[in-house]
């Protein structure tokens, strides 16, 4: 090839590249002028006022939504809620809040902090705040009229039940800090528990602080690491949890994007604290983004076992851009790969299908990878535990009995009439008896899938005629249905008390006695157990079959 070839084939590169380039720009400053053209007619000749803030807020929203449901933009009026999801810290009097009917309610105060210390309790019926009437107010209202700066003043008028007259509380806010790591503790001997509810800033440290705690304490022949319902959070707080059980210098994740330049890999820069302890990490549905990073890790890198359900399946990574205004653009800029080189990635939101609607990878598509010692894992649909438990179904009556906050109102009336319980509570049958009369005095009734069926062939068989000759084997059934129904609260007697005892707890002792009390009917706490405290059949599943 001639010099002179070989630079007309540069020169058409670079030109084919300019070009691509130039094009690329022409048509973002095209529609840009096109966008700014329709906001500006909108705004000045609409029959009607428009609000150009929410009219822009709502096209920014579609155009992102468009993209994936992690592309977001945070306007200055939501920085703040932003922020306590990276940092887990915002000011305010430190309670969960919920609404019913016409009033929010108090549903868990967190122990330590402004509404605890000032004597509200979960069950309490905020009727005003600072002299102004919350009936009819939103969640959301409520909540941005209860947080504020730190050492400001907030009254609050209260309605408490069983309580005759409404009262007034006045106390500071205070910047709250909720635990990454709300319970740590031994289950049984030589088991230890650490329990991770999100990613935020510094919980590699409380994941840290817990595991040498527990050190201290006795001594410890298996982990259990809890990741089940974590939405997830910062990266780099997932690799420094990794880098604890595993070598310095062992890659853990690594990010690749459009920008050749961001790309990176994130390795263990830190010593392990812990090598060997037998190691499981539950994950559920509920486990997305980072708690896939700390699970798909520790299952590529053999170093523990996962069990539990299959995790949500987003391995995209975000970053935050910050615009004028104070406002910020939180996007999409990459994909994470976990050791084995797979991303967990569930949907593709560059395919959607015609509808706009997402599908999944199926499993036809995915990948096969292998493990540090060579154990088949896949990509595209999240992290396949290596221990699946299966939940049992949940019946019409437990489902009916959290919507109406049964469970919620028996706790408020137990703690009424009981002052203090064991630590380790756990209800006995007796107090089981005393909800079902709970129960008959507030005339609850629900209706379960029998309920409808039956109802669903009367009708089709009177608009068909066949119900005059039906009704009275109809009538005997349903009847005997009825009598049957009655024992439901007996058959789901087991599963009534489990979610009593862990709501009562909560009362008395918060978030560590809501925890503490579920380990007792926890399966999957049961089958870690079972695996942590059998060697040879917690290194046979670290094994490759032949």
């Amino acid at each position: 090839m001639t010099k002179k070839i070989k630079i007309l084939i540069i020169s058409f590169i670079v030109l084919i590249s300019s070009f691509s380039f130039t094009e690329s720009y022409f048509e973002i400053a095209k529609n840009l002028d096109i966008f700014t053209s329709v906001y500006r007619e909108l705004n000045n000749y609409y029959v009607d006022e428009t609000d150009p803030g929410k009219l822009m807020k709502t096209a920014i929203d579609k155009m992102l939504n468009s993209l994936d449901p992690y592309t977001n933009y945070i306007p200055e009026s939501e920085i703040e809620d932003f922020q306590f999801m990276t940092t887990g810290q915002y000011g305010g009097i430190g309670a969960v809040i919920t609404k019913r009917k016409e009033y929010v309610f108090i549903s868990e105060p967190y122990e330590g902090f402004p509404a605890q210390k000032s004597g509200l309790i979960a069950g309490d019926k905020i009727l005003e705040i600072d002299g102004e009437s919350a009936k009819g107010k939103s969640t959301e209202d409520v909540s941005k009229a209860l947080k504020g700066q730190p050492n400001t003043d907030v009254e609050l008028l209260i309605e408490r039940p069983y309580v005759d007259d409404p009262f007034t509380v006045t106390f500071k806010r205070q910047k709250i800090s909720v635990k990454s790591v709300p319970y740590y503790s031994f289950i049984e001997s030589g088991i230890g528990y650490i329990k991770l509810r999100s990613f935020t800033r510094d919980c590699s440290k409380d994941i840290k602080n817990a595991l040498l705690d527990l050190k201290k304490q006795g001594e410890l022949n298996g982990l259990i690491l809890d990741l089940r319902g974590n939405p997830g959070g910062l990266l780099n707080e997932s690799v420094s949890i990794v880098n604890l059980f595993v070598e310095k210098g062992q890659e853990v994740v690594s990010t690749k994007g459009k920008i050749k330049s961001w790309d990176k890999v994130y390795k263990a820069s830190k010593n392990p604290i812990d090598l060997e302890t037998p190691l499981v990490v539950l994950i559920n549905q509920a486990s997305a983004s980072a708690s896939e990073i700390v699970s798909g890790a520790i299952q590529d890198l053999d170093r523990g076992i996962i069990i539990g359900k299959r995790s949500f399946g987003k391995g995209l990574v975000q970053q935050t851009k910050k615009l004028s205004y104070n406002s910020q653009l939180k996007l999409t800029v990459a994909k994470y790969y976990i050791p084995s080189g797979r991303c967990i990635q569930a949907l593709d939101y560059s395919n959607r299908n015609e509808d706009g609607s997402v599908g999944k990878v199926p499993d036809s598509l995915m990948t096969a990878f292998e493990t540090k010692n060579g154990r088949t894992v896949y990509d595209g649909g999240g992290i396949k535990p290596d221990i699946e438990v299966e939940q049992e179904d949940v019946s019409n009556l437990i489902i009916s009995l959290v919507r109406e906050r049964l469970f919620f109102d028996y706790a408020t009336f137990y703690k009424h009439t009981n002052s203090q319980i064991d630590s380790m509570y756990s209800m006995n049958d007796d107090e089981f008896n005393d909800f079902k009369v709970f129960l008959s005095d507030k005339s609850y009734d629900y209706k379960t899938e029998t309920e409808k069926a039956f109802e669903t062939l009367k009708s089709k068989s009177e608009k068909e005629n066949y119900f005059s000759s039906l009704e009275t084997k109809y009538e005997d059934l349903f009847d005997e249905f009825k009598m049957n129904k009655k024992n439901d609260l007996s058959r789901n007697k087991e599963t009534i008390k489990e979610i009593l005892s862990e709501e009562i707890a909560s009362r008395y002792y918060f978030q560590k006695g809501r925890i503490r009390a579920s380990l007792k009917y926890d399966k999957e706490i049961i089958e870690a157990t079972k695996f942590l405290k059998d060697k040879s059949l917690y290194d046979s599943v670290l094994t490759v079959s032949n």
